[in-house]
């Protein structure tokens, strides 16, 4: 079926579901000589990029180096990044990742020479941020997110998220992304670690919810084997905040009796971590699948091979519930090549199921399909 793009929030859809006023519509199947629509979509992120700008406006603080400017080490940091040396880059902020950890535990040992000892350790919030769009965060996430000291963020937290954060606070990115990681798991724990240690108020910023496909639960059972005060402020996960947005309701009395959500990503990186389609292949189901992008043509024929019928309703949704947000509609046998038709780009959510008919935008769908397989005939019957 053909690529959609998102329409305004409250507002009646159009009779065609394309747009071109968008910044980032491109067609369903984009010419040779055309920009792919992962290029065009890519400069226009809602979220943080590995070497986005905006990082680094962000992150500036943590290149101050007593002997350059921190525009000359953001932008070593930034040629670090995309070379892949993260290295490189964890090593342009050591300096003043020390100082900041240095100057807490001064005031906090002169906090507790003040209270007689009383003062303990920092704690760490981890918050959900939801897909993207700011508004469906949480008051709670919100309150969090004003009153921290430093601000760990991942590449899907989005820019008009990180927007609220307080300016007396510090940023520092710690995503992740296909081939290149700026921090690893265990670093990221390091850090939580050390900066509540010192006595920060640290909030872990995540996409989503942090306990869904977060690894949320390995960095609070860490810190909390450390004696660390953790708090976990859910946020609303990629499937139930996508799924609303498109008019899908993920169960429904007749059609679905139950969901079931699925990582398109092995543990050890391997291209095929779909072993459970053959339980996950349930007609009365709906399956989400996270981060299935790459995975996606070995998980769909093995659905089918498992009994899911090749007429099974499914949508692809590029960077849900932002205005970059572009979503592909088709039946689970032509999923895989009208995703790669529109050339679809991380992240993608994927829902499979027959509550996917009954979003409107599968009528749209539908609708601009016929209409297209009508015009081409008349062409082809004019030659």
């Amino acid at each position: 079926m053909a690529l959609a793009i998102r329409a305004p929030r409250f507002q009646p859809l159009s009779a065609t579901i394309s747009a071109t006023s968008t910044s980032c519509a491109t067609s369903a199947r984009p010419s040779s000589s055309a920009p792919s629509a992962a290029a065009i979509c890519a400069a226009a992120s809602p979220f943080t990029e590995a070497t986005s700008s905006s990082r680094y406006r962000r992150d500036a603080w943590s290149y101050t180096a007593q002997d350059s400017s921190s525009s000359s080490s953001a932008a070593s940091a930034a040629a670090a990044a995309a070379s892949g040396r993260r290295d490189d880059e964890i090593a342009l902020q050591l300096p003043e990742l020390r100082r900041l950890l240095e100057a807490l535990r001064a005031s906090r040992g002169k906090g507790l020479e003040g209270n007689g000892g009383g003062s303990g350790p920092g704690r760490v919030a981890l918050v959900g941020t939801g897909p993207g769009d700011p508004e469906l965060l949480t008051l709670k996430a919100v309150r969090a997110i004003e009153a921290a000291d430093l601000v760990l963020y991942d590449r899907l937290v989005s820019n008009e998220v990180l927007d609220l954060v307080g300016d007396g606070a510090r940023l520092l990115y710690v995503g992740k992304t296909a081939g290149y990681h700026s921090r690893t798991q265990e670093e990221i724990h390091e850090l939580l670690l050390s900066f509540a240690e010192a006595g920060a108020n640290v909030v872990r910023l995540k996409g989503g919810d942090p306990l869904v496909f977060g690894r949320g639960g390995e960095e609070m059972d860490f810190l909390q084997q450390q004696g660390i005060r953790v708090e976990v402020i859910p946020g609303i996960t990629s499937a139930s905040g996508i799924a609303a947005e498109l008019g899908i309701p993920l169960t429904h009395r007749g059609v679905a009796t139950s969901v079931r959500f699925l990582t398109g990503h092995s543990r050890n990186g391997g291209t095929d971590p779909l072993f459970v389609a053959e339980n996950a292949a349930d007609p009365d189901t709906t399956l989400v699948v996270y981060m299935g992008l790459s995975t996606l043509p070995s998980l769909a024929p093995k659905l089918m091979k498992h009994g899911l019928p090749p007429n099974t309703p499914a949508v692809a949704v590029e960077r849900g519930t932002t205005p970059q947000q572009r979503m592909v509609f088709a039946t689970l046998k032509d999923l895989v090549d009208e995703v790669h038709s529109a050339d679809l780009v991380s992240p993608t959510l994927i829902i499979i199921g027959k509550v996917v008919a009954l979003s409107p935008f599968w009528v749209e769908s539908s609708e601009q399909d016929a209409l297209t397989n009508e015009n081409s005939y008349k062409t082809e019957a004019k030659r």
